[in-house]
């Protein structure tokens, strides 16, 4: 998540100084990582979920979380340069 943090602040920064509206691309930035916190939040109060160890559930809430930002920054990190 930092290096896409990073990304879309620099993306910003640069729009801004040259006057474009970037306005859009941090709402959607924001949106997906507030959705993201939100079905993941969801997920960790399932009562199937709940009911396991609380090892387990760490183990199954990581696997859940990781991926996504991990795709999103290696596809970044290698198109970007």
């Amino acid at each position: 998540m930092a290096w896409l943090t990073f990304l879309v602040g620099m993306v910003a920064l640069w729009g801004a100084a040259e006057g474009a509206a970037v306005g859009g691309l941090l709402t959607e930035y924001a949106a997906g990582v507030a959705g993201g916190a939100a079905l993941l939040a969801a997920l960790a109060f399932v009562p199937a979920v709940r009911r396991m160890t609380p090892a387990g559930r760490r183990l199954l809430l990581t696997a859940v979380a990781c991926p996504v930002p991990l795709v999103l920054a290696v596809v970044t990190w290698v198109s970007v340069g």
